[in-house]
């Protein structure tokens, strides 16, 4: 920032503030008991403000665009795509996720090049949808598709674009410098608001326009030069583009170190001096690695995937990769999914009963909690062994068995409420439950307080099948 711009102090925000503007009718139509807990749970990042089905009405209109303002976070957030499937970008309260839960998950887009093949296109799209992986119960997938203009020949770039849209619903990426290319993919795919890459201090003003003409979000580019990228902002805000996302440029070794400080740099400036002109999603492109002199295509993906992992730790609300191995995208989507995650919230299941295979009246009733990880490991575990049994689900607050035990969430009180509440004692003909080994303190209390035996299984859930070989049926009915 100038000596002539004044740093901004950070105005914390109270439910109170949130409240005065809400219609104080307590409609529970948000799902909440009162407007105070909206509030609250608003001001915790737990809700958007249109949740509130009354704001929303055009007698509360000036209070809506005033709440909107007052919850506007300080990097903006960017919309690019239209339906299910559209993305959102940025929408960062924080510099930190310590501090407060970060929103938006960054979405990671692969490119598709138009000097592809028809056939290799449509592989190369198809493998970018149908992307799959289930973890902990989660489906993690990729976000979009970045379509690349190489021949530099707008009726070629058309055809790509065209061809892409009409094969997938995901955001869609136009990416070339030349505006009249980018004119020709975008006149067919104008409803689909994609995302414009890019205008620099040589073409803004063209791109400019076609981001006004057809309503679409526009990146702004300038690699390694922050003061140049800040002037371009400025110009095309007074231009009358709003929606824009920052390039601040990607180099991956043995430039990694300073792409990542630029990043930091960049969202420093917005939460620490509160710079308006930074405070914009940013674009990290990995996928520069491919510019690299590299002979090996293993080495240019492992600088690509470390790229990515670095950029979603600091501070990308986008990323644009070219590898679609395993291997690379899937480090990427489990920590993109841990980093998202409501630290205030374990991930945890549903409680109750969960039945597999076809288990008879003598089969095994197994304990486990409710929080996610161990759940789905306890599940495949049974399911790999083609086990016929009951899991009981407790819920223990979305913590692990061993830190269950040690805050008491999992105790003998809790697992006989759920013997009772669950009626197991009806789908069996036996009294004998099976704890986890990390619960093996609980089994004398929980004989106590529940009237069943107590069987202690296996610390580690891959060792069920050899347990229950060994121990079950019980000795002793």
């Amino acid at each position: 920032m100038s000596e002539r711009e004044p740093k901004k102090t950070i105005k914390e925000i109270s439910p109170i503030d949130v409240y005065k503007l809400l219609p104080k009718t307590n409609c529970k139509e948000c799902g909440e008991a009162n407007c105070m807990a909206f509030a609250t749970r608003v001001v915790n990042g737990e809700l958007a403000v249109d949740n509130c089905p009354p704001i929303t009405k055009e007698e509360y209109q000036v209070n809506f665009t005033k709440l909107e303002d007052l919850m506007a976070p300080p990097v903006r957030t960017v919309l690019v795509g239209t339906g299910d499937r559209a993305m959102k970008l940025g929408g960062k309260y924080v510099l930190y996720r310590h501090e407060f839960t970060y929103h938006n998950p960054t979405p990671i887009a692969i490119d598709v090049s138009d000097d592809l093949s028809e056939d290799e296109r449509t592989a190369r799209v198809r493998a970018v949808s149908d992307f799959s992986y289930n973890y902990i119960g989660r489906e993690l997938r990729l976000d979009a598709v970045a379509i690349r203009s190489t021949q530099h020949e707008p009726a070629a770039f058309a055809s790509a674009v065209t061809a892409v849209a009409a094969q997938t619903e995901l955001p869609l990426i136009l990416c070339t410098y030349d505006a009249a290319i980018m004119a020709a993919g975008l006149a067919h795919i104008r409803e689909r608001r994609p995302l414009l890459y890019a205008a620099t201090k040589d073409n803004w003003e063209e791109m400019a326009e076609l981001a006004l003409r057809y309503g679409c979000p526009l990146v702004v580019s300038a690699p390694h030069d922050i003061a140049l990228l800040r002037s371009l902002v400025k110009t095309l805000v007074e231009y009358g583009v709003a929606d824009l996302v920052l390039d601040p440029g990607t180099a991956v070794e043995p430039g990694l170190s300073g792409t990542i400080h630029a990043f930091s740099q960049i969202r420093r400036a917005v939460f620490a001096d509160r710079d308006e002109l930074l405070g914009y999603p940013l674009l990290g492109t990995p996928i520069t690695a491919w510019i690299s002199p590299e002979i090996s295509h293993e080495l240019i993906q492992w600088k690509e995937a470390c790229a990515a992992s670095m950029l979603l730790s600091r501070y990308a609300d986008l990323l644009i990769l070219h590898s679609l191995e395993g291997w690379v995208l899937l480090p990427q989507l489990i920590w993109r999914f841990n980093i998202y995650t409501d630290p205030r919230k374990p991930v945890s299941v549903d409680t109750g009963v969960r039945i597999f295979g076809s288990p008879k009246k003598d089969a095994p009733v197994l304990i486990t909690t409710n929080y996610a990880l161990t759940y789905f490991t306890v599940e495949s575990d049974i399911k790999a062994a083609g086990i016929d049994c009951f899991l009981i689900v407790i819920d223990t607050g979305g913590n692990s068995v061993e830190s269950a035990v040690a805050g008491r969430y999992l105790n003998a009180e809790t697992i006989a409420a759920a013997l009772k509440d669950t009626g197991i004692a009806d789908r069996v003909n036996y009294r004998y439950l099976i704890l986890p080994g990390l619960a093996a303190r609980l089994s004398g209390e929980t004989e106590e307080a529940s009237g069943w035996h107590v069987l202690v299984g296996p610390k580690d859930s891959s060792g069920i099948p050899a347990f229950l070989k060994a121990h079950w049926p019980p000795k002793k009915w």
